[in-house]
């Protein structure tokens, strides 16, 4: 099938692009690496008026640590293979670089980028979970100016964000931890590059042998990626031993909103979700022991 006719402009600036949305709002479609878009457009399940490529602008690119704040700042184009390439990732953030490498295929991952995905919003996508797990915030940018939207606002529903029509996403701030961090993701799919069945993302920070801060993002088990608050908040402050562990991976799996369908049951995927976390908990705080 082919698409719907469509406008294309591929400016060659962010004030360049911004004024263009402005004029269009939600007759346009920003397309950064196109590999969520495309085919939606080729399914005509998208039927835009006007696509705005921002593939050429430049600076948007970067994956950079604030030391001001404290975050690494990655760019509307930065790509997925450039997040799981990253030196400075791989020992501030290696969770993003070990979630990166799960994604689609080879080829997506040299053209998709982390900020198109999560406005794409799939509730079966990756990166979703792993901001919500990281407390990442977006950075939503107009001709207004700037406004930043946190990681468990910003996802309203199945393809559904907090953005405004005249607002590009710029870049998301990933926290750096201030003490013994560590992470994991882990993934069910039924083949290699397939979206998943359940996948979750786990960070943990620990302080004095405690957990300092814990967080948890469910994939494809509700109608957005789940934040699993309760999980977390009982982690808070507590010794990760396997009961304290255990009880965070029955409250993650409790929070979980699967449906039955061909990948499984609604059953097995609250499971696997308890599995998951038990699993990317232990793990967790084992790399996070081993960064002292």
């Amino acid at each position: 099938m082919l698409p719907a006719a469509f406008d294309y402009r591929a400016p060659a600036s962010l004030n360049e692009a911004l004024a263009i949305l402005k004029q269009h709002g939600d007759e346009a479609k920003v397309m950064a690496g196109g590999q969520s878009l495309i085919p939606l457009l080729k399914l005509r399940f998208s039927r835009p008026e006007l696509v705005v490529d921002i593939a050429r602008i430049p600076d948007l690119n970067t994956i950079k640590r604030e030391d001001a704040d404290g975050h690494f700042a990655i760019g509307a184009l930065a790509r997925h293979v450039d997040i799981e390439n990253s030196k400075e990732l791989a020992t501030a953030a290696p969770m993003l670089a070990e979630a990166a490498h799960w994604i689609a295929d080879p080829l997506v991952r040299n053209r998709g980028t982390l900020v198109g995905s999560i406005c794409h919003a799939d509730p079966a996508g990756d990166w979703g979970s792993v901001v919500l797990a990281f407390g990442a915030d977006i950075v939503a940018t107009s001709q207004s100016g700037q406004r930043v939207i946190h990681a468990q606002e910003f996802f309203q529903g199945p393809f559904t964000t907090a953005l405004n029509p005249d607002e590009i996403v710029t870049e998301v701030r990933i926290p750096v931890a201030k003490g013994h961090s560590g992470g994991a993701y882990l993934k069910l799919e039924r083949r290699v590059g397939d979206f998943a069945t359940v996948a979750v993302a786990v960070q943990v920070e620990l302080d004095g042998g405690k957990i300092a801060k814990a967080g948890i993002g469910l994939t494809a088990v509700g109608d957005r990626n789940i934040k699993a608050a309760d999980a977390e908040r009982h982690l808070h402050g507590k010794e990760p031993t396997d009961a304290v562990i255990a009880e965070a991976a029955r409250l993650a799996a409790e929070t979980a909103e699967p449906k039955d369908d061909a990948r499984g049951s609604a059953a097995y995927k609250k499971d696997v979700v308890r599995v998951f976390v038990q699993r990317g908990l232990k793990t967790a705080v084992g790399r996070a022991r081993e960064a002292r």
